[in-house]
């Protein structure tokens, strides 16, 4: 069975992939049938053939679920739509401060 998967580069901590065709049996670092792009998951940065991954699917490779995932993901140029959330993280304190002011606020009204 052939696979759409991820190739590890890089150094240690520091991982860059890229997005390869194999063959299930072989290993993760073997040679690829061919190689259709990269992604960084540090820096968000990706270049995907979406239209070759796509052909490569409607012949009968298996996505894994990260490499499905970046194929959903990916825009028509190959680039990745990544929205960063905008939620910010309170430690215990600054949340009983911010309930506290809230409190305050609700008892002079």
């Amino acid at each position: 069975m052939v696979k759409i998967r991820l190739k590890r580069l890089g150094y240690k901590k520091n991982p860059v992939y890229r997005i390869v065709v194999l063959n299930s049996t072989t290993k993760r670092q073997a040679a690829p049938i061919q190689q259709l792009g990269f992604y960084n998951p540090k820096t968000k940065e990706m270049k995907l053939d979406k239209a070759s991954a796509l052909d490569w699917i409607k012949k009968g490779a298996q996505p894994t679920q990260t490499v499905q995932f970046l194929i959903d993901r990916c825009k028509e140029d190959g680039t990745l739509d990544y929205q960063k959330k905008e939620t910010v993280k309170l430690s215990k304190k600054a949340k009983a401060k911010l309930e506290a002011e809230k409190a305050a606020e609700t008892a002079e009204a």
